[in-house]
């Protein structure tokens, strides 16, 4: 039977140490500013969740939506805003971008000294992204038990599938082709298409890190079809309560990295 890695847990911990933190606080509080860009359901819901979170551990958040059909021109000046704004910490461009944007150029827009996703080709060695992050956190909860060799990545992003592949590969894991899910120990999704991996796809005894997340109707659901394959794989993180409290967690850390190192 599956074993759940428990994400809520990890992502308490690291929540608790930051509010501890920003409580002795005299004055201004840490500030991050989100950048959504169209009605993408899956990238509504994430920014949903920073948003609550970030009150609860004493980081403001500011969102500014713009529609699917606006110019990249647009999106630039908004970075560039924000950039210049002296009173936002941190910034984050909610990912995936519509097609039609150039993702490489947007992010590399953003002040690598704001960067809190940490993907700026410049960041610094403190920020790592909140989804890699929580790749590792994962990998530590579970221990030298599981021996990866392989993995398997599937992805939207560009720039979050050559991250994860750096990590794992900095490891000394193997990353097999997309097309051969079921030749990986580890298997990391981020796809958004609910309950697409079924256990014909998985590999016996595999770890399962679902990033994906979808809304349908009341129900979120991840990549991975939990009932399908709870018998065959050995780990796996829930959605909800995975890899999702995790990020948010680890996106604050950065938040509070750039912060505490600002000059004051």
């Amino acid at each position: 039977m599956v074993k759940k890695i428990d994400g809520r847990a990890i992502a308490e911990r690291v929540k608790d140490s930051i509010a501890q933190d920003i409580s002795k606080l005299n004055g201004q509080r840490p500030n991050l500013a989100i950048i959504l860009v169209g009605e993408r359901a899956d990238s509504k819901l994430y920014v949903s969740l920073k948003e609550r979170e970030g009150k609860l551990v004493g980081i403001d958040t500011h969102l500014y939506q713009l529609e699917a059909e606006v110019s990249e021109a647009e999106i630039l000046r908004v970075i560039q805003f924000l950039n210049e704004d002296e009173s936002i910490d941190g910034i984050i461009v909610q990912l995936p971008l519509p097609e039609k944007f150039n993702t490489n150029k947007i992010i590399a827009a953003v002040d690598p000294n704001k960067d809190a996703d940490g993907f700026h080709p410049d960041r610094h060695d403190y920020l790592l992204s909140p989804v890699l992050a929580s790749i590792l956190a994962c990998l530590d909860e579970i221990g030298p038990g599981a021996d990866l060799k392989t993995a398997c990545i599937l992805y939207n992003s560009e720039i979050f599938g050559l991250g994860i592949k750096e990590i794992l590969t900095a490891r000394g894991i193997k990353i097999v082709p997309k097309d051969r899910p079921e030749d990986a120990d580890l298997l990391v999704t981020a796809l958004g298409q609910p309950r697409y991996i079924k256990s014909k796809m998985v590999k016996d005894g595999a770890v399962i890190i679902d990033i994906g997340i979808s809304q349908v109707g009341d129900k979120v659901w991840g990549d991975v079809d939990y009932e399908d394959v709870k018998e065959k794989a050995g780990y796996i993180t829930p959605v909800p309560g995975g890899i999702g409290p995790m990020t948010i967690a680890f996106l604050f850390k950065n938040v509070w990295e750039i912060f505490r190192r600002r000059p004051k």
